[in-house]
């Protein structure tokens, strides 16, 4: 048989045609995560040192000590009177309140990382002033590790949800359409297998891969210098293989679906919880520790350590195999389980 009559080519082609009659999925699928990117890596972009925010009590002392602490770089200093200084601490406009007097009182939220940084820079300052020499000789040397800052770890969180996203979206959508319209009824009195069918979709998905991933990498590695430490080959195996994982979920949920309104609500129940909790604008690391094994089990979750990992860690694959297997075992469950759960009508 030839390859321009096969079912399962025929049925790819006409998946691919339907995708790019849709403006709207063309849109998410290329130029959001670009847009997205773009506005984190302007949002988060390295600027050097942050200025330290301080803020001094307006009293009778307050101008004396602002000019003080004003004098040092890398502090950023004003007088505000109460009203304005709690407004302030309590927005995050400033990280930092010194209030004049005896005892000089420090005020911060305890829960910022930057008013405790703050607090320790302006009080180190101000002993050194008063004439507090170190016991201990200490001397700083400053290191910036490559990767390390935030647009390096989110473009490859990024990457995963819209592999995640595109991937059973497009996928749930097309299938649950088409029973609405009763065109898989008129399907199921063909010669074609069920396989063919339900494959046709996910090698659809993969015509798109490369350039969903090649136009985001295309953006964010020459515009914000994110870095791709491991091997390019190994990236696109694993972006195979998590477009493929999330192909067969996207058909396990529209396996019994009858309308786009039911598949939406199941496709919500699966996505939002990867979205949460898999590390894509955050670390997974943040929730408690009796979540972590149920967090590491997820399947965005082991795609986006296994982007990290080659982008930023420069792993290989031996490195890499628990995400692997993890991906790898999702794949088949789903695509096994659809088989057996789809129905024409």
């Amino acid at each position: 048989m030839r390859l321009s009559t096969r079912p399962l080519w025929q049925l790819t082609i006409n998946r691919f045609r339907e995708f790019v009659r849709e403006p709207e999925a063309v849109f998410w699928v290329f130029a959001f995560p670009v847009l997205l990117a773009c506005a984190l890596g302007l949002a988060f972009r390295s600027q050097g040192t942050p200025d330290v925010l301080v803020a001094v009590l307006r009293t009778g002392a307050s101008a004396s000590l602002a000019r003080t602490l004003g004098a040092h770089q890398g502090l950023r200093v004003r007088e505000l009177d109460r009203t304005e200084a709690d407004v302030a601490l309590r927005n995050g406009a400033i990280h930092l309140l010194v209030v004049p007097g005896e005892p000089l009182t420090y005020e911060l939220d305890p829960s910022r990382p930057e008013s405790r940084v703050g607090r320790f820079v302006v009080d180190d300052l101000l002993q050194a002033g008063a004439g507090r020499r170190s016991a201990l000789a200490v001397a700083d040397r400053l290191v910036t590790v490559p990767g390390s800052r935030y647009i390096d770890w989110v473009v490859p969180g990024l990457l995963g949800m819209n592999i995640m996203g595109t991937g059973m979206w497009s996928v749930a959508f097309s299938v649950v359409q088409a029973r609405v319209r009763k065109l898989l009824k008129r399907l199921m009195a063909t010669p074609m297998r069920r396989t063919d069918y339900l494959l046709s979709h996910m090698a659809s998905r993969l015509i798109f891969l490369v350039l969903e991933v090649g136009l985001l990498l295309g953006f964010a590695v020459p515009v914000f210098g994110v870095p791709v430490h491991g091997s390019w080959l190994l990236l696109g195996v694993l972006c195979l293989l998590g477009a493929v994982t999330f192909s067969g979920l996207g058909l396990l949920v529209a396996s019994r679906a009858q309308t786009v309104e039911g598949v939406s609500g199941l496709m919500n129940l699966v996505m939002v919880p990867m979205w949460v909790f898999s590390g894509v604008f955050f670390a997974s690391e943040n929730f408690p520790e009796m979540m972590q094994p149920f967090i590491a089990l997820l399947p965005l979750t082991a795609l986006n350590q296994a982007l990290r990992g080659v982008m930023i860690d420069g792993a290989g694959a031996a490195a890499l195999w628990p995400q692997v297997a993890i991906l790898a075992t999702w794949t088949l469950v789903s695509f096994t389980a659809a088989l057996q759960l789809f129905r024409w009508r």
